[in-house]
């Protein structure tokens, strides 16, 4: 029964490692790269039909060039309104309006810039990889405290921690790949 408790444990810690995870690639998305990308909008929210809305609810975004964006509104009546979103965002290039749609041309970063934001992917990455430790922890603290309650033995305790040791790794490897992936990407001109 102990055991089922230590695995139920096991599993609440790689659900916890798993959501880190993609909070990480999430706030990694929204990066900007020497290319133009969509998910660069994805925190832009628009005064629409009296509520902040999501662009994505309001408009399509595009990438028709590697440094442009195009933003087409379903209802061309917003197109003011999410102007206005894309200037507060400061998303690093105001949008020209034709009437239709919002274009945003970004420019070209700068090699300075470029090792900026290589240096803020790798300090992301350090904290995301603090957290999978601190998960790591509390795992191994609530797995120590069956065993000091005799609930499970010495052996079990062994192979838990060699299990939590080989989930944390898993997921350490995981965010250094997705830190050299987005350093490539930074890099990349």
């Amino acid at each position: 029964m102990a055991i089922d408790a230590a695995n139920a444990v096991l599993a609440q810690m790689e659900a916890a490692m798993k959501e880190r995870i993609a909070r990480m690639q999430k706030e990694m998305s929204v990066m900007r790269t020497g290319r133009a990308n969509p998910m660069m909008l994805e925190s832009v929210k628009v005064e629409a039909y009296g509520s902040l809305v999501p662009l994505k609810q309001v408009a399509a975004v595009s990438v028709p060039e590697a440094r442009t964006l195009e933003i087409r509104p379903w209802d061309p009546s917003t197109l003011q309104d999410i102007e206005k979103a894309l200037q507060k965002a400061d998303v690093g290039a105001m949008p020209q309006n034709d009437g239709k749609m919002l274009r945003i041309s970004l420019p070209m970063m700068t090699e300075d810039r470029r090792k900026d934001l290589v240096k803020l992917v790798k300090k992301t990455g350090e904290e995301f990889k603090g957290g999978v430790r601190t998960d790591r922890q509390d795992g191994l603290n609530k797995i120590k405290k069956s065993f000091q309650a005799k609930e499970i033995t010495e052996d079990d305790l062994r192979a838990l921690e060699q299990k939590v040791q080989k989930l944390t790794d898993s997921f350490t490897k995981q965010i250094d790949d997705s830190i050299v992936m987005k350093e490539k990407e930074i890099t990349t001109i």
